[in-house]
């Protein structure tokens, strides 16, 4: 695969030269990630997201945690149709379900709900170690499926787990995922909020700065990293939408 730089995508008016794209997720070596990535952290978030958009068109989506719509309004600026997944797993607090609605009818989005089928109701107590594959992994598998990219607003900062987070990687079904917030620090989540008026999920008021499933997260208690109310009192860090 030819080099895709930010460079060659960023085409002058004088160019007649096509932009690269749409790409598929094979075409890109590690090689090609690696190189794109090194670029990629000197560049800002509406650029890699342009990147994006322009690389996989259609073949690219969003996934959403609804924590706030920061990621979204970032998205949507550069592809109005992109397509948002939110995971409905029958756990989510009312808050976030409500959230999910205000930032919709906001932006008009593309949204897609991946809901989950009837299962035990406190799956997350009999089985904790499978309830984020069934209620969460799953969907996002069916979600992406024909699809050669997604996007996350995962950040470094957020948990050790997560402090050599790549913008860009290639996941465990073989598509790209890209991070376009990777290396955005909690100050720059909050100055962009203010600055564009984000909508955001009440719950991050209430002492969760990390929002996910109801059974399993907590407030944070202050100098605690980010996430460490997910999961409180279990060695499990992660659900397995990051894995990689």
């Amino acid at each position: 695969m030819a080099n895709h730089t930010l460079s060659d995508l960023r085409a002058t008016n004088e160019s007649t030269e096509p932009l690269p794209g749409p790409f598929q997720a094979a075409e890109f070596s590690d090689d090609d990630l690696a190189e794109l990535n090194q670029e990629f952290e000197q560049r800002s978030a509406p650029e890699i997201l342009r990147w994006a958009a322009e690389s996989f068109g259609p073949h690219l989506s969003l996934a959403a945690s609804m924590t706030d719509a920061v990621l979204i309004d970032l998205a949507v600026k550069v592809a109005p149709a992109i397509e948002v997944v939110f995971i409905d797993t029958g756990y989510h607090f009312d808050e976030t379900l409500e959230t999910v609605e205000r930032v919709r009818r906001h932006y008009g989005l593309n949204l897609r709900i991946m809901t989950v089928a009837t299962h035990d109701e406190e799956l997350w107590k009999v089985d904790p170690a499978n309830c984020c594959s069934a209620v969460k992994v799953g969907q996002l598998d069916r979600a992406l499926a024909g699809k050669a990219a997604w996007m996350s607003g995962l950040r470094r900062d957020e948990s050790p787990a997560r402090s050599a987070s790549p913008i860009l990687a290639r996941d465990l079904r073989g598509l790209i995922k890209v991070n376009p917030l990777a290396n955005w620090t909690a100050a720059d989540v909050q100055a962009y909020i203010m600055d564009n008026d984000i909508l955001v999920n009440p719950l991050l008021d209430q002492g969760y700065p990390s929002i996910g499933c109801m059974p399993c997260t907590n407030k944070v208690l202050p100098g605690e990293d980010a996430r460490s109310g997910r999961w409180s009192g279990q060695e499990k860090t992660e659900c397995g939408l990051h894995q990689s």
